[in-house]
């Protein structure tokens, strides 16, 4: 089927990734999303398609768990708990940096089809990775 809709989880790609999570020791899933993240980052020359739709459901993962962010899909999304990635914020956001630099096939695919609702979809992802400003961080009493 391919891509079926502009969320990070709404491609095949996406879905084999959550597949290969959900198949793994629980103790190995922050490392496979570590991994892929570091994998786009790393990546010189042109970020092939896969790569990057792996990244941006990858990505999702993390941001899901920042405050105020919107949930994992539920329904296409990985099955089994995830761990804290919250310390990925950072690694997530370079690595959508990349999805979204030249030469990135995807983003070429989708500029050719009209992609400003999955350019949308990205960019809510990179605002919820932004680390919170010191004024709205959470206060321990």
């Amino acid at each position: 089927m391919g891509t079926w809709d502009v969320g990070p989880f709404d491609n095949d790609t996406a879905g084999d990734f959550c597949d290969a999570l959900d198949a793994a020791a629980t103790g190995e899933r922050e490392r496979i999303i570590r991994d892929t993240l570091l994998q786009a980052i790393g990546t010189v020359g042109c970020l092939d398609a896969p790569a990057s739709e792996e990244a941006v459901a990858a990505a999702d993962l993390v941001a899901a768990q920042c405050p105020d962010s919107d949930p994992a899909d539920p329904d296409y999304g990985p099955e089994q708990p995830l761990p804290d990635l919250t310390g990925l914020r950072s690694v997530a956001a370079q690595a959508l940096a990349r999805v979204m630099s030249e030469p990135s096939e995807l983003m070429e695919l989708w500029d050719r089809s009209h992609g400003g609702p999955w350019r949308a979809t990205v960019d809510r992802l990179q605002r919820a990775l932004l680390p919170q400003p010191p004024g709205e961080q959470l206060r321990l009493v």
